[in-house]
């Protein structure tokens, strides 16, 4: 279904920024796109450049282009359909009285 989703998509390449945060208070990264572009469900995005590692204690942020492959209608609709079931996947979850061992 996949080959059929990418025939119909179509790709841009836009600048971006990418912040990563490795303190004691924040461990993460963030992808802000600029010039305002959005991405809409289905759409794939992938950042170009040499991979980062950064110290701990550190933030720093870094320039990179990252080229957006856009859904199509079928798959950006699909996307929509699919999308909830696949949130309350990551929901599951169970607690238990006995000691993990």
């Amino acid at each position: 279904m996949n080959a059929i989703f990418n025939l119909m998509s179509r790709k841009e390449t836009v600048s971006c920024t990418v912040e990563i945060n490795n303190t004691f208070d924040q461990l993460g990264a963030h992808l802000r796109l600029d010039n305002g572009v959005v991405v809409h469900p289905g759409d794939e995005v992938l950042v170009h450049g040499a991979p980062v590692s950064i110290p701990y204690g550190e933030s720093q942020s870094f320039q990179r282009e990252a080229t957006i492959r856009r859904a199509g209608r079928l798959e950006r609709a699909w996307t929509r359909a699919t999308g909830d079931l696949e949130m309350m996947e990551l929901c599951e979850f169970s607690f238990t009285e006995r000691a993990l061992s």
